[in-house]
């Protein structure tokens, strides 16, 4: 008998057009062959295409819509969640509507498993007691990097009692879980410093639809350079400002024709820093970023923030595009540097990297077909599925009923 399982997602997860929408999407998929999901899910979008609904039915038996708190900045808001124990994005985006469609759904039927995907989704996962619950994709590396980010001494101050807030947040959090998993084994690691030793932490990592990407779009174009990343994410944001500021330069030194694409929304984002460079274009958002990943001949990934692994790097190894990273930007991957990936943590390095791959076509030969086979070997999304359907199976059916305590 197929067991019921409630799946609580931050993202509406189709079309799958950002990383996290993807881990969603494709766990959704793989999960839906041992599970009957019920899912519940915060919309951004005014409503929904007809082949949204019809992609996510086929995986789900019932697909509910709630509309996603955005912030209501206000001085008693701020107040209030400065104050609070709580971080202040659990006070400030707490949603009535999602509780209720919770509890509306679990009074009429019961489930034996309830997934909170990301952070924001646990607590509104305590809610719902008599059965394990999961917390999906929890990053917390992003903690210690955060106050670092600052410079002015006042935002440092803040920014390391929102980290303080939030660990102890995660700790009081944790045991009400049977489990919890994250996307490397660096994450886990760092997970396991906040957390009780009797919760059990598992990697389950980031893949990519091989279907969708191994397919063939046309000769790479030379001397081009892609980014895929929306600059409306911070951690995008910095690495094309690092990129355009410290290295671009080095590399039109040596190869003036050289040069870079941005792919994704830019919308609020100030742009004056890049168009004073007429060899950056930006493509804006595209519904399939495949032809151009695949018609770059190098792509950048120069990110120094930020927690998870990136599907980016992934997806342009599948579509046969070498890949250019900062050790940051390729964390928790299992590609071995020189071979499937080149590394690059300073700007002359990183530049003659990507001089080397432009020179040359036999080197971006051997990192294309060398970097497809070990997407190919590790990371397709039907294995990683396994991974996890395997864990929630094994919890035990009495686990994770524990009422969450507050920090």
């Amino acid at each position: 008998m197929r067991q019921r399982l409630l799946f609580l997602s931050r993202w509406f997860p189709y079309p799958p057009d950002n990383g996290a929408k993807q881990r969603i999407y494709h766990l959704l998929k793989e999960l839906s062959t041992v599970f009957d999901i019920s899912l519940i899910t915060f919309f951004e979008e005014v409503g929904a295409a007809p082949e949204d609904w019809f992609s996510l039915r086929e995986i789900c038996q019932d697909v509910i819509l709630v509309p996603y708190p955005y912030d209501r900045p206000s001085r008693l808001a701020s107040l209030r969640g400065f104050l609070a124990r709580e971080p202040r994005w659990v006070v400030e985006r707490d949603s009535p509507e999602m509780r209720q469609a919770i509890s509306k759904i679990t009074a009429a039927q019961r489930f034996d498993l309830v997934l909170a995907s990301q952070i924001d989704m646990a607590p509104y996962a305590l809610a719902v007691n008599g059965c394990p619950r999961i917390l999906e994709e929890l990053e917390v590396s992003v903690l210690s990097e955060s106050p670092g980010r600052e410079t002015l001494p006042w935002m440092k101050l803040r920014r390391k009692m929102m980290v303080k807030k939030l660990r102890r947040y995660l700790a009081g959090l944790a045991p009400s879980f049977s489990l919890i998993t994250t996307v490397s084994q660096n994450e886990r690691d760092q997970i396991r410093k906040l957390v009780e030793d009797t919760v059990d932490i598992q990697v389950i990592p980031n893949g990519v639809d091989l279907r969708h990407n191994l397919t063939w779009f046309g000769e790479p174009v030379p001397d081009t350079m892609l980014y895929s990343g929306s600059l409306t994410y911070q951690a995008n944001l910095d690495a094309m400002r690092y990129f355009v500021a410290d290295i671009f330069d080095l590399i039109h030194a040596q190869r003036p024709t050289a040069r870079l694409k941005i792919t994704g929304k830019t919308h609020g984002v100030n742009l004056q820093p890049f168009t004073r460079n007429s060899s950056v274009r930006f493509t804006g958002y595209l519904p399939d970023i495949r032809p151009e990943v695949a018609q770059s001949w190098v792509s950048i990934v120069p990110l120094r923030v930020g927690g998870g692994t990136r599907l980016k790097i992934l997806e342009s190894l599948a579509l046969g595009t070498p890949v250019i990273s900062t050790s940051k930007g390729a964390e928790g991957l299992d590609l071995k540097p020189g071979h499937e990936i080149l590394i690059a943590d300073q700007p002359h390095e990183f530049a003659r990297a990507v001089v080397q791959i432009l020179d040359s076509p036999e080197l971006r030969s051997e990192l294309s077909r060398n970097g497809r086979q070990a997407v190919i070997d590790r990371y397709g999304w039907e294995p990683i599925g396994s991974r996890l359907v395997s864990a929630l199976l094994s919890l035990p059916a009495n686990s994770g009923v524990a009422v969450y305590q507050g920090s």
